[in-house]
């Protein structure tokens, strides 16, 4: 055993199954570990949007980092204000919180939703209605919010005020959408809960549901964002109007960073004092963020489309993959065994991820059609 790993087990907590890897560096898509290198088809979880190695986000990066590292809120950043405003521009939404994580992005969307009933409605219109399989976060609140049997141990007592329903089951919906509910809280494509796209015709009604009721609708996009599926954020491709919407992982570009975007209903609905984070808008992390906005606009993304498709047909061609489900870049494949399936992929160079007894794909969304080529062939021999 190295030196790093019996230091990580000696001093870390034991919350994570590492893969038997020591990274060391990671440039244009590959992964250096342990004298080999690997082609990097998980990318941080979908943090690395990029890849690591990325210039412009360094050169952004280092530059504030010089300048100014840390402020607090009491004070205002050209950095934060910038990327609010960028945020807004690209989404229509109206104004942004920025938190640390996507769980705490989603609590920000929580607290919003349930601010805005009360202030409207008063007391007792708090419930939020959630899908069965989702994952929101690991906060008390947002393993509350996620819809997951397995998550819900050990904690309790969990956060009360949440309501499952099957995913793509129109009349269950309609049916959870009591006079008690406040909000809808979904990912449009459910990542951890087995990289599953929900349907169109799903959305679209619960999206009408929701506006007759005052019900606000509020899309994790922790996952599928900053242009994960193909668009800026996967509620793109299915026209929806989101009155609230979370955003985390590729949005910094390697530092964490959170956001919650408001729509015009809930702009006014967090005041000061009502929320807050130490950390949130932290100038680097907002440079990296600018750095990886900046660049997301509809020509590149209509690349990001092209080369996710031409993905889609490679795996499609693969024998040994039963299924293929997800959006551009997210893609959950289902084969006889994910775990020899995942050793196998590592052995031959091509680190991958899980997700619900799939294996996992988050490619950096700049991979090169030849990258996409080796590690088929790598998929394919698995």
């Amino acid at each position: 055993m190295s030196d790093i790993r019996q230091t990580d087990r000696e001093y870390i907590a034991n919350t994570y199954n590492r893969f038997d890897i020591e990274i060391e560096s990671i440039e244009n898509g590959y992964a250096s570990a342990d004298g080999k290198e690997f082609i990097d088809f998980g990318s941080g979880i979908g943090v690395n949007i990029f890849g690591a190695g990325d210039k412009e986000w360094i050169d952004a990066v280092c530059r504030q980092a010089s300048i100014l590292p840390h402020s607090s809120n009491l004070y205002y950043t050209r950095p934060c204000a910038e990327l609010a405003k960028l945020l807004c521009e690209k989404t229509g939404m109206k104004k942004v919180f920025f938190g640390n994580s996507g769980a705490e992005a989603n609590e920000c969307a929580i607290k919003c939703a349930r601010k805005y009933s009360y202030d409207k409605y008063g007391e007792g219109r708090k419930t939020i209605i959630t899908l069965e399989n989702s994952f929101h976060g690991r906060t008390l609140l947002t393993l509350s919010a996620t819809g997951q049997e397995v998550f819900h141990r050990y904690f309790g007592p969990f956060v009360e005020g949440f309501r499952y329903v099957p995913a793509n089951d129109i009349d269950a919906l309609k049916a959870a959408l009591t006079d008690d509910v406040c909000a809808f809280m979904f990912e449009c494509v459910q990542g951890e809960g087995g990289v599953n796209a929900l349907e169109k015709d799903y959305l679209a009604e619960a999206q009408k549901l929701c506006g007759e009721k005052d019900i606000l609708m509020i899309v994790d996009e922790v996952q599928t964002g900053n242009g994960r599926t193909g668009t800026l954020y996967s509620y793109m491709q299915y026209d929806l109007s989101p009155d609230i919407v979370s955003t985390a992982k590729g949005l910094g570009g390697g530092l964490p960073i959170g956001a919650c975007l408001m729509g015009e209903k809930v702009r006014d609905t967090l005041n000061a004092g009502s929320h807050g984070s130490t950390f949130g808008g932290n100038p680097i992390c907002c440079a990296g963020a600018l750095s990886v906005l900046s660049r997301l606009d509809e020509e590149f993304l209509g690349d990001v489309r092209e080369r996710a498709d031409y993905l889609w047909t490679k795996l499609s061609e693969l024998k040994n993959i039963k299924s293929i489900s997800g959006l551009g870049f997210m893609i959950g494949l289902e084969v006889e065994d994910s775990k020899s399936f995942i050793s196998n992929c590592e052995r031959m160079g091509l680190l991958v991820l899980s997700a619900k007894g799939k294996v996992r794909l988050l490619p950096p969304i700049n991979v090169s059609r030849e990258t996409i080529d080796k590690a088929v062939r790598i998929l394919s021999e698995a």
